[in-house]
């Protein structure tokens, strides 16, 4: 493997490819690097590469034509990679990939960035190694160097420590242990001193799995899971999000087809669906907000008749979804219920299928970590201005880029909880 490193600080990656084992690689030959001044490309004698942006604002753009003279002195076989924020994200499979190239050519950008007509001339693969802001790419281009070489022939002492990395299966790695057997009263897992390869494989295995859950649970979504691993990951005690996510359904106030200010009936299909989704991802409590005493009367009987009833007693599924329904007046009501429960006001996010939004789903995912969240749903032709406005935060559309947005309340229920929740209650 041939890496090609165009830079303006050449000397930023003298230690790190002399010691350790990428050190040891390019000794043996397994890596080659060629260090290539961006500076020896200018014709000016101040040896210029950037200049002020057009359109103003501060600090200084990469100039163009430096980094198109580097590119085309490359070799064609070269793979050219211009390190960006907007590039995609980098990770195991993208280094498993580049470990297949001959040549790779790595661009490390500096300043505010590189003037946009490069990418016009030369054919790059853009790529990000976080979403954190660098001085400049000669980091990055150290991480994607380490990450691919790794998964050359020879470069590790064993081929199975390639194997058994983090993210290589898209899990966390499980926790290593060494001599001393007991250190300060904490001792080595009796298992691994078992001698029992079926039974340490297994721990290993499930301590991956705890630990990925544990703090990376959505590296779960790429991982191939077998049912032993679904029943381990069940059976996990862990911190529960979702407890603090609640749901209101409101039928006062809300909008009709003629614009107008109006109370819904109930829809025994809302009750039903959106109280198994609550029960399906744990969430807190499910609420239904009328003000019309019959309606309230109905509901309570057809939440008897699923829980405590004939209907109960043939379907405890249903039942023990419908156990967790409130019947509330109003919206306020709904709030103060939540407020009861949590020990704390609830953050109150509105929905709608208009406009952009003020939150996320995933500002709302991280605020369930401090406090409790009463997500609001409206029935008709959605929420009043006058409830969207005792709101805290409007939650963005399910289907914001799209100009049909119009779902049934029970599917975006549904979209919202798995967009905020997922599998990680």
């Amino acid at each position: 493997m041939h890496f090609h490193i165009i830079t303006i600080l050449p000397e930023f990656f003298e230690s790190p490819l002399s010691c350790g084992l990428l050190g040891k690689a390019v000794e043996k030959g397994i890596v080659r690097t060629s260090l290539i001044f961006l500076r020896d490309f200018t014709h000016d004698r101040h040896n210029t590469v950037d200049d002020r942006p057009y359109g103003g604002g501060p600090g200084m753009v990469m100039m163009v034509d430096p980094l198109f003279k580097t590119l085309n002195s490359m070799p064609d076989s070269c793979k050219k990679i211009l390190l960006t924020p907007k590039g995609k994200p980098f990770d195991h499979k993208a280094a498993a990939r580049l470990s297949r190239e001959s040549e790779i050519c790595l661009v490390c950008g500096r300043y505010e960035g590189i003037d946009a007509r490069l990418e016009s001339l030369v054919d790059f693969e853009h790529v990000s190694v976080g979403d954190f802001v660098l001085n400049g790419g000669e980091a990055a281009a150290l991480c994607i160097m380490e990450s691919v070489s790794r998964l050359l022939p020879g470069f590790m002492g064993k081929d199975e420590s390639v194997g058994e990395e983090s993210f290589s299966e898209g899990l966390l790695e499980y926790p290593h242990y060494t001599r001393p057997e007991k250190y300060q009263e904490l001792e080595v897992p009796e298992v691994l001193l078992s001698g029992h390869h079926g039974r340490i494989a297994r721990w290993r295995r499930d301590r991956s799995l705890e630990n990925t859950l544990r703090f990376r649970p959505r590296l779960l979504d790429e991982a191939i899971l077998s049912k032993e691993d679904i029943h381990f990951l069940q059976g996990l005690e862990r911190v529960c999000p979702a407890r603090n996510l609640y749901m209101a359904l409101v039928h006062s106030p809300v909008m009709n087809k003629m614009g107008k200010e109006g109370v819904t009936s109930l829809t025994n299909l809302d009750i039903h669906d959106i109280a198994r989704v609550c029960e399906t991802f744990r969430l807190g409590g499910y609420f239904i907000c009328t003000p019309l005493k019959d309606q309230q009367t109905l509901a309570g009987r057809l939440i008897t008749h699923w829980t405590t009833g004939a209907g109960g007693q043939g379907n405890p599924d249903r039942a023990a979804a419908l156990t967790g329904i409130g019947i509330c007046e109003s919206l306020e009501n709904a709030v103060t219920q939540v407020e009861i429960q949590a020990g704390t006001r609830p953050h109150v996010i509105a929905t709608s299928a208009k406009g952009p939004g003020d939150i996320t789903f995933g500002r709302v995912r991280r605020l369930l970590d401090d406090e409790p969240v009463l997500i609001v749903l409206g029935t008709g032709y959605g929420l009043s201005p006058s409830v969207i406005s005792m709101a805290d935060a409007n939650l963005r559309p399910v289907c914001y880029l799209s100009p049909f947005n119009h779902l049934s309340v029970r599917s975006a229920a549904s979209i919202l909880v798995d967009r905020i929740i997922g599998d990680y209650y």
